[in-house]
């Protein structure tokens, strides 16, 4: 189709510029319809968990040692053949029921011996004072002389030591008499008996017959650094010692066999005031209540000593830290969903937790997950997690 030439002449200006602009506004619609979709952006879904204030309990982890309160050893004083045993192995014993019988026979004619001598001994100490009682007149009147008077007096006097000399060997064979009955020594627990009905038993022969063991409350030793010493003073703990300054007490607790905590707690009673330069460390010991014997004498445990308590410290998890050239940082969560990079700097730990001395504040939200794939300034999509899930 051919336009004539005096037709298009006969255009305007004006409609040439309406012609334009439609080819742009067709052109541009093109353009735009055939431009692929933006898809949305995703933002990172983290977790997130509110700053909140706790009383936090500071503890130190050692390995241990239980220790009988009392441990005696039972031991034959006198030899002789074992004669009777008078308890039931494992059983708990009275301090002086009878344990053991050795065999008196010699030792109760030691005894009738020495009585037998006593009292030789006493009757030549009354003749010799019924001969001293003659003799003094008889030489007030001169039918004596100084001779026969000094040796009625020598006799006297020797006759009474040979009486306190036998006094003494009955007691002596008296006492070792009493030792073919041996008794419990202290109230407790006693072991099997270390030696058989017949067996010769005593100082030339076997002495330990059995052992009684005193549990209901046990003692429990570990050893501390010099480094821990500083801290528990900077903690106000001074070790085997009261405080009445402090509201609380440095309480142990202890881990039995089977991974679970002991119900009863123990308290510090002694330190040792010097460091050992073999190992660089100092022995510390608590007491504990046993009553239900659950824990055995030479048994090795784990034990926690409460060493601080933080009122109303802040607690982070460990993992929502980044460490980075020395410094920590956590992410934190701002009310328009960014993220802020923010440094702190932290405490002692807890577990799994770690005290934050600066940079939080409580209510704020921190990341506890995903932080891996944050940077500062970022918009997240977060998901608020409960605190004891991440603990």
């Amino acid at each position: 189709m051919k336009f004539p030439l005096k037709a298009v002449a006969r255009i305007r200006p004006a409609g040439w510029i309406a012609i334009a602009a439609c080819v742009i506004i067709v052109v541009a619609l093109y353009v735009l319809l055939s431009r692929p979709k933006p898809q949305a952006v995703e933002l990172p879904v983290v977790a997130v968990q509110p700053v909140e204030k706790d009383d936090v309990n500071i503890y130190a982890e050692f390995a241990g040692r239980i220790r009988a309160q009392q441990f005696v050893e039972v031991h034959a004083r006198v030899e002789g053949y074992l004669q009777s045993m008078n308890f039931k192995e494992g059983s708990y014993v009275e301090k002086g029921d009878l344990l053991f019988t050795i065999d008196p026979t010699v030792y109760q004619a030691r005894a009738e011996r020495a009585r037998a001598a006593l009292a030789k001994a006493k009757a030549v100490a009354q003749k010799a004072e019924r001969d001293l009682n003659r003799i003094r007149p008889l030489y007030a009147q001169n039918a004596a002389s100084q001779l026969d008077l000094d040796n009625a007096v020598a006799a006297y006097e020797t006759a009474n030591a040979d009486v306190t000399v036998a006094e003494a060997d009955v007691k002596q064979a008296a006492l070792t008499l009493s030792y073919t009955r041996v008794t419990a020594p202290a109230s407790g627990y006693i072991s099997e008996t270390g030696a058989d009905m017949g067996t010769l038993v005593g100082p030339g022969a076997k002495s330990l017959l059995a052992t009684i063991v005193k549990s209901d409350s046990v003692r429990i030793d570990f050893s501390m650094t010099a480094l821990d010493y500083l801290r528990s003073k900077e903690r106000n703990v001074n070790l085997g010692h009261d405080d009445d300054l402090r509201e609380w007490d440095p309480y142990v607790t202890v881990t039995l066999a089977d991974g679970s905590v002991y119900r009863h707690r123990g308290l510090l009673d002694f330190a040792s005031p010097q460091v050992d330069p073999k190992t660089g460390t100092f022995s510390v010991r608590a007491e504990m209540p046993n009553p239900e014997r659950a824990l055995l004498p030479g048994e090795f445990t784990k034990v926690k000593l409460l060493m601080d308590v933080r009122s109303g410290a802040i607690q982070v998890p460990s993992k929502a830290l980044v460490v980075e050239k020395g410094a920590a940082y956590v992410y934190v969560v701002l009310p328009d969903s960014f993220v802020e990079k923010r440094f702190v700097e932290t405490g002692p730990e807890s577990g799994n937790l770690v005290i934050v001395e600066r940079g939080l504040r409580s209510g704020e939200k921190i990341v506890v997950e995903g932080y891996h794939k944050l940077r500062h300034g970022m918009k997240v999509s977060p998901v608020s997690t409960p605190a004891d899930s991440i603990r």
